[in-house]
């Protein structure tokens, strides 16, 4: 039996044509009838380093009875010139969370996967404490379960003020062991025994990882990395998947 969490969780490949470029991480969100592939903004483009997709390839499960079938699933980044994905701004400048819209007719007809809606949001801030237990779903260094098509996890705690925007941006921090590739994976919290109020899928949307943060004054050769995270509030998803 596969835990519906793992399927909730995509490899993203992204690709300039048919140049391959980067890995990361995505989740699927589902709101009403409309579905929507989510990762790190950074995915989408990123400019200090030149990163520039024009496509990017999410690869999903086509037999239920053989979760070592899949098939890669292409979706455009923009068109007539116009980039298609959404992204957010705040107060304190850019998000780095971008959704993008998938057309459900264009999916196989028999593409497995399960994702996040609305519900599985916070709906207070003081429900999660400082040290509480996550995890982090997704794909480092696009390391996986290569003949069944499968994520990893990482174990992860919240290491700031749940609620709080750490120094004023959008988004809380985790302490976990993370790696390149991990970018736009879902940070999650396990729903309580007995809450059946999410379904098959019980977990708390809490965040989207984005990158690990560092000290710029660390030396090198003396200290060792900080082993935090940032992660940026998921609630932006209601904003990014209105009409």
């Amino acid at each position: 039996m596969i835990e519906p969490i793992l399927l909730a969780a995509a490899r993203i490949c992204t690709f300039d044509g048919q140049r391959p470029m980067t890995n990361a991480s995505g989740f699927f969100f589902e709101r009403g009838r409309r579905l929507f592939l989510v990762t790190s903004r950074h995915v989408m483009i990123d400019e200090p380093s030149k990163h520039f997709p024009d496509r990017i390839e999410v690869e999903l499960h086509v037999d239920p009875a053989n979760m070592a079938r899949s098939t890669g699933f292409s979706i455009p980044l923009y068109r007539n010139g116009k980039s298609l994905w959404r992204q957010g701004l705040d107060t304190a400048g850019e998000i780095d969370v971008a959704a993008i819209e998938i057309e459900r007719p264009a999916l196989p007809a028999t593409a497995v996967f399960r994702a996040f809606t609305p519900q599985h949001l916070l709906g207070r801030l003081d429900q999660v404490e400082v040290g509480s237990s996550l995890l982090v779903v997704g794909f480092p260094l696009g390391f996986h379960d290569t003949l069944h098509h499968m994520p990893v996890v990482r174990h992860a705690v919240i290491a700031s003020s749940f609620g709080l925007r750490f120094q004023g941006e959008g988004y809380f921090l985790t302490d976990a062991r993370t790696h390149r590739g991990t970018s736009g994976a879902p940070v999650v919290m396990r729903v309580p025994e007995g809450n059946r109020v999410h379904g098959d899928l019980p977990w708390l949307l809490l965040g989207v990882h984005s990158a690990r943060l560092d000290v710029g004054t660390r030396d090198l050769k003396l200290d060792e990395a900080l082993g935090l995270n940032c992660a940026w509030y998921a609630d932006i998803l209601l904003t990014l998947t209105e009409r």
